[in-house]
């Protein structure tokens, strides 16, 4: 097993497999349901024992609230026991999304019965893991905060489909995270919460020496949902410093970019090392980080990889807590928009009998990454 250079890490092995779970409805009305139509509903097991094989001891998984809470209070958790039994059987720890951008039907997002509800799913998600499992659970409440406010209040492109009320969602999902946590804890007080954010970079563009500050603003406001969540900002919301456990950061090779202007790729002068990236969110909060998402399409995925993991050794020889690393998505999947071939991931779409096939580059990187962090000094126990 790759253990984690990090000491007492809250992960069993350094990378992790994470599985596409979005639930949102598209603006024509259809909701869609990634762990349905990649197949990792019906061959969940054989999923999870992909994993393992291939070092990935623990998943990011996600479960489906449309599903679980049909009518309000009313929990159905049989979409979800088969994957959490399929875990325990397997051997695998998974870290569940709760809130993957998708709600029951009857509910509208504004009002104050969207943060009770969802309070009330976690809790009830939480009884269900100790039951189930004997252990806390591991949780991310809310997938990208900061994300769903820009494309569901900004861009109009994520449910509610708003614009000018990117604070209003951001505030509405700090509001549902803490509840959510409080209720997780209720039941399991030694839950470990990951709180997973796009990891941005944006510069100013250098003809353009009047939006320096507003670019650097834009930069800077990555960090507004985690503020949020410690108290640091909007302290009416109830947010305090515990509430940030591990922050998880999701890093594409697209999260670079000019202000108001093209991304920046890898090889530009202007883009920065993850390293630095890392390092800078670890001096704002103190906390453990986890690469929550990174990964790309086609080619890219076994360079991409390769980058990602230099960076991150250089991270942890510069004393930093990474906790891990996940292959996001670990599969193939269909677009959110048209459904078309998105071949991300270490295996492809299953056939009938839920047989994946493996993207060799990738998984050559990995084991070649797994072997590079085998040989990082040994962590030194909190004890010691």
């Amino acid at each position: 097993m790759t253990t984690s250079p990090v000491a007492d890490p809250p992960f069993t092995g350094f990378f992790l497999a994470g599985f596409e779970c979005s639930t949102h409805r598209r603006l024509d009305g259809r909701r869609l349901d990634l762990i349905a139509a990649t197949g990792h509903d019906r061959f969940a097991a054989a999923d999870y024992a992909r994993c393992r094989a291939n070092g990935l001891y623990t998943v990011r998984d996600g479960i489906r609230w449309h599903l679980i809470e049909q009518q309000p209070g009313r929990y159905d958790f049989s979409s979800v026991l088969p994957a959490l039994r399929a875990a325990r059987a397997s051997g695998v720890d998974v870290l569940w999304d709760l809130f993957h951008y998708g709600w029951p039907d009857d509910l509208d997002f504004f009002a104050p019965a969207f943060v009770v509800r969802f309070a009330g799913l976690a809790g009830a998600f939480a009884r269900l893991v100790v039951e189930e499992t004997g252990r806390p659970p591991l949780v991310a409440p809310v997938n990208e905060i900061s994300f769903v406010a820009w494309g569901a209040g900004t861009e109009a492109f994520l449910n509610p489909f708003a614009r000018g009320r990117s604070t209003d969602i951001k505030t509405q999902l700090v509001r549902a995270a803490i509840a959510a946590i409080e209720a997780v804890w209720a039941v399991a007080p030694t839950a470990r919460i990951v709180h997973p954010d796009p990891l941005i970079n944006v510069v100013p563009d250098p003809d353009k020496p009047a939006e320096r500050e507003t670019a650097r603003k834009a930069h800077m406001a990555q960090y507004e949902s985690w503020d949020m969540l410690a108290g640091y900002q909007r302290p009416e919301l109830g947010g305090q410093p515990r509430y940030l456990d591990i922050l998880g950061a999701n890093h594409y090779p697209w999260n670079q970019w000019i202000y108001n202007g093209p991304e920046i790729k890898l090889g530009d002068p202007r883009y920065r090392p993850l390293r630095d990236l890392l390092a800078e969110v670890y001096a704002r909060y103190q906390r453990p980080l986890l690469l929550s998402e990174v990964g790309t399409e086609g080619d890219g995925r076994a360079p991409w990889l390769r980058y990602v993991g230099r960076e991150v050794r250089a991270a942890l020889r510069a004393g930093l807590p990474i906790t891990g690393v996940c292959l996001y998505p670990i599969t193939d999947y269909p677009g959110w928009d048209n459904e078309r071939h998105c071949p991300t991931g270490l295996w492809g779409y299953p056939d009938a009998g839920g047989e994946r096939p493996l993207y060799h580059p990738l998984a050559r990187e990995l084991r070649r990454q797994q072997r590079l962090l085998a040989r990082m000094p040994a962590p030194r126990s909190s004890e010691e």
